[in-house]
């Protein structure tokens, strides 16, 4: 139970869209969504509950995905001239069961969302590199379910928090097909008891002028102490996604 809450508490930090859309600007809206995957391993320390030991840990991600029940994470832009807007919503569904003795399982489920919403301005224009600065934000709803059926003892708990976040995007064209991203971002700054951080880099293959694939690596880092309930956790692994631009 506390690998699924250490993952589900920090799964979703995604501030960044993988493919370059670097498309001459003008005065029309341009959008494009995209659907990704992270396989991702796992390390750090989380206290569920304030009167709760503290649990390190340290999982790969074959072992992530032996609790994962399903999950969807969708990243969407629009632009028009330099102005940029930015979105991503996050959903996940994990498992987990352990025995406190033998005979006595403890069984867990988590459920995390999370909404992003920034925008911001492409300060540097040139035909083959592009950056944007964004601010914005990020809501968490985390929701937790554990059982001992054995004992006939069940609770939940739910957390909810805001964290603002400031970002930087330089995306970079280097022939008609490949271009890369390089993605950071910081948030939290202390507000709600939490921080954040994390840096993206991909490379992106343009199938066609709607159709982009990418590959690349992401490394995330999360810190939340509030009412004595505890996740410091870093997140590494490498990403796919696909991109439609229209």
């Amino acid at each position: 139970m506390p690998n699924a809450r250490l993952l589900i508490a920090s799964v979703g930090f995604m501030a960044a869209g993988f493919a370059a859309n670097t498309h001459a600007q003008d005065d029309s809206w341009r959008f494009q969504l995209t659907p990704y995957v992270w396989m991702t391993a796992l390390a750090g320390d989380v206290r569920p509950l304030s009167n709760a030991p503290t649990i390190s840990t340290s999982r790969s991600f074959s072992d992530v995905l032996s609790d994962l029940e399903g999950a969807f994470f969708m990243a969407g832009s629009a632009r028009k001239d330099r102005w940029v807007l930015f979105g991503d919503i996050t959903w996940a569904s994990l498992s987990h069961e352990s025995t406190l003795q033998p005979g006595v399982a403890i069984e867990g489920n988590l459920r995390q969302r999370s909404i992003t919403a920034a925008a911001g301005y492409q300060v540097l224009n040139t035909p083959t590199q592009y950056l944007d600065l964004l601010a914005g934000a990020r809501a968490w709803r985390i929701e937790a379910d554990v059982s001992v059926p054995a004992l006939g003892i069940s609770a939940s708990h739910t957390e909810r928090w805001v964290d603002p976040l400031l970002a930087a995007r330089l995306r970079s064209t280097w022939t008609p097909k490949w271009s890369t991203l390089v993605h950071v971002d910081g948030g939290g700054f202390g507000i709600d008891a939490s921080s954040t951080w994390q840096a993206v880099a991909t490379a992106n293959y343009q199938v066609n002028d709607a159709f982009h694939l990418s590959a690349g690596f992401r490394h995330l880092a999360v810190d939340r102490d509030e009412n004595g309930t505890r996740v410091d956790v870093s997140m590494s692994g490498p990403l796919l996604g696909a991109t439609w631009m229209f």
